[in-house]
């Protein structure tokens, strides 16, 4: 998911069709379920690791009764399968760093499709820790810059009152950075100020980006990113590619 024109990867994801968005919501409920069990409570105001989840499905356009009746699901009848949250690393066409974060009940299946998608299309998988030193773990929050009556001055100030430790604007969005720890917070305190986000959670941001320069490369690439996200174990995506 997370690439350096990052509103462009945020457009592509909200304009897919019925069937990717349904897929992209299913994803959120088993994130939502983990969240309640690990947490211990339905209850977003004691659970802050259900609170984030809940801010990152809104943001993804996931209707609040959708939310509300996976929670209620998973209160009322609970749910037997346990999921595994597993990473794996690599690296896709020309060198490209690759996370991959995944939600598995079978770490043998998911680890060879994933061992499989980067074989397929030119990458390979390699030992944990292998690119992770690239990234660097931020909460990451997006704020569109249409329709927003503050200019970017007023943002960035609002935006670092409350704890964020950088910001940046282009011309369509602005991204606000927070440390791990306080990216709830911040999340919290922008939203009384009525801001709301067209992204937000906690990603692996890349340190510096790679370009492809070669088409078929870059193809391939896609490809890639695509069968990670097709598949349901998979939960996101982090990579150094500087998409055209």
């Amino acid at each position: 998911m997370s690439g350096h024109n990052k509103w462009s990867t945020i457009k592509q994801k909200k304009g897919k069709n019925d069937a990717a968005r349904a897929k992209v919501f299913t994803k959120i409920g088993r994130e939502l379920i983990v969240a309640i069990k690990t947490g211990g409570s339905a209850d977003p105001n004691v659970n802050s690791k259900l609170r984030d989840t809940i801010a990152k499905a809104k943001a993804a356009n996931v209707p609040n009764d959708n939310i509300e009746r996976i929670i209620k699901k998973a209160v009322n009848e609970g749910d037997s399968t346990n999921y595994e949250a597993v990473t794996y690393e690599g690296y896709g066409p020309c060198g490209i760093a690759v996370i991959v974060e995944a939600l598995t009940d079978n770490r043998n299946r998911t680890a060879g499709e994933v061992r499989h998608y980067f074989d397929k299309f030119g990458g390979n998988m390699g030992a944990q820790g292998c690119v992770g030193f690239m990234f660097s773990r931020k909460g990451v929050l997006v704020i569109e810059r249409e329709d927003l009556e503050k200019d970017e001055d007023a943002v960035m100030t609002d935006a670092l009152e409350v704890g964020a430790s950088d910001f940046e604007a282009d011309a369509d969005v602005f991204t606000i950075y927070t440390e791990p720890e306080d990216f709830s917070a911040v999340r919290d305190a922008l939203e009384k100020l009525g801001y709301s986000f067209v992204s937000a959670e906690v990603e692996m941001v890349p340190d510096t980006y790679t370009k492809i320069e070669d088409e078929d490369a870059a193809v391939k690439m896609q490809k890639m990113l695509d069968m990670f996200e097709d598949n349901d174990d998979i939960q996101n995506v982090w990579h150094n590619w500087e998409e055209a």
